[in-house]
């Protein structure tokens, strides 16, 4: 099976690089200059999971060699539309699309740019980002994509990505019940990132504030009132299980959009935080604690790369 991993940052290098230190078929979707630093050093993977240098294949939009049988689309959201045009070249009537962005906005999106039976659901959990040099800096126990039909439908062509990615050092998990994996996630993250982003602290300190748990379970109820109006098949007792999990993290734990922030770079504050104000504004729903999180990420976006 012939893989294309569109980008090379922390999600695409890692999860590309797992799989092509197994020696599966993968070629990188790159910039120019991304293209030029791997050919030159290679694709190098600091993690607590095993370091690996590889010398991965790469091409640019501008060399495209497509036909692909999966493209892992593992680009930033405000790369998005730019991505997609990048991508339509490498495209053919049996490609499949598996996402690993966050959240849900990018899926009518990628539905009508490559049509709804080309896309698959996906999500991964990896604390994961490219240091100065360029080099993948893993440093979660996680590192783990899930992956699955919409619909829990069973099908040949699941079956067989499923046989492509398996082997690797990361884990690569089908899921018969993808659409609510991506919610559970969407939910986790917009509450882990909001609250670190906003407190710009780990998640250590903010628990361990007063009123600092009661103040990220108040941030999941918000979200989860929201995604619950807008029809996401979430679980009774999902923020329970969220709670414990964040409960559970190392003291020093960053979200990645707090390390983006860190970095002056820019953060998917539209694709996830304002998307869900948007869902909350369409069913007369109060959200303060989410629209004082976008508010500061749009400050942010004024100043802080300016910093």
């Amino acid at each position: 099976m012939r893989i294309l991993v569109l980008g090379a940052g922390g999600v695409g290098g890692y999860f590309g690089g797992r799989l092509a230190e197994k020696g599966a078929d993968v070629t990188f979707l790159v910039r120019e200059g991304r293209k030029q630093q791997l050919d030159k050093d290679g694709l190098i993977i600091r993690s607590i999971n095993g370091d690996v240098t590889l010398h991965p294949r790469t091409v640019t939009a501008s060399d495209p060699d497509g036909p692909y049988d999966l493209v892992l689309f593992s680009t930033k959201a405000y790369h998005l539309q730019g991505a997609l045009s990048d991508l339509k070249p490498f495209v053919g009537d049996g490609t499949v699309i598996l996402p690993l962005l966050n959240g849900v906005a990018h899926y009518p999106l990628l539905r009508e740019a490559f049509g709804a039976d080309r896309v698959i659901g996906g999500l991964c959990f990896i604390e994961a980002t490219l240091d100065r040099e360029g080099h993948v800096l893993q440093t979660s126990k996680d590192h783990y994509v899930r992956f699955g039909e919409f619909g829990q439908k069973e099908t040949e062509r699941i079956r067989r990505i499923e046989s492509a990615l398996s082997g690797t050092q990361a884990a690569f998990i089908r899921s018969g019940h993808i659409e609510r994996d991506i919610w559970h996630k969407y939910l986790f993250i917009a509450t882990i990132a909001g609250v670190t982003t906003l407190m710009r602290a780990p998640i250590g300190p903010i628990r361990e504030a007063e009123g600092g748990e009661e103040f990220i379970r108040s941030l999941f109820r918000e979200i989860e009132r929201i995604m619950l109006a807008d029809g996401a098949p979430l679980d009774p007792d999902i923020v329970d299980k969220h709670m414990q999990t964040m409960g559970n993290m190392s003291y020093g734990m960053k979200s990645s959009m707090q390390r983006d922030m860190e970095k002056g770079l820019s953060v998917e504050a539209d694709h996830l935080h304002g998307y869900l104000l948007r869902i909350a504004k369409d069913h007369g729903i109060e959200a303060p604690l989410v629209r004082a999180i976008y508010q500061n990420l749009r400050v942010y976006g004024i100043t802080g790369r300016l910093s």
